[in-house]
């Protein structure tokens, strides 16, 4: 259960501010559906600005890295922070760039190998290799 109120389509029409956000992800996703995160988000109208404009830089410029794995880095960072909306929300995201079942199992592997490792190096406070500093 949310401990915000999720803003209604219906409420979000009244409030400029958080219309003017939604009609911008709707047109940059190409859907009518916002998911509860925005609507969650609105109920403070510059932080929902913020933070859109600041997944549209991360997230959706051209770059070095391809759409797909820029969504699987959101997944593995999600995993790592526990954020079960987010785990869900960038897994559907990465499967609609073209994540296969495979592509995922690889992904998990990978996550939970570095859990696994960061956590022996944490414990044992291994120290750092001079040749590994910049």
């Amino acid at each position: 259960m949310a401990t915000v109120k999720l803003i209604t389509d219906a409420e979000a029409e009244k409030i400029p501010a958080v219309k003017e956000v939604f009609d911008d992800i709707r047109a940059a996703r190409k859907t009518d559906f916002i998911n509860n995160f925005w609507r969650a988000m609105a109920n403070d109208p510059a932080l929902l600005k913020r933070t859109w404009e600041g997944l549209k830089a991360v997230m959706m410029v051209e770059g070095n890295i391809d759409p797909m794995t820029r969504e699987m880095i959101y997944i593995a960072v999600s995993i790592a922070n526990s954020c079960q909306y987010c785990i869900h929300s960038h897994t559907a995201q990465a499967r609609a760039k073209g994540m296969s079942d495979e592509t995922y199992g690889e992904l998990l592997s990978i996550v939970s190998l570095a859990a696994q490792t960061n956590h022996l190096v944490t414990g044992m406070q291994v120290p750092i290799d001079p040749e590994f500093v910049a």
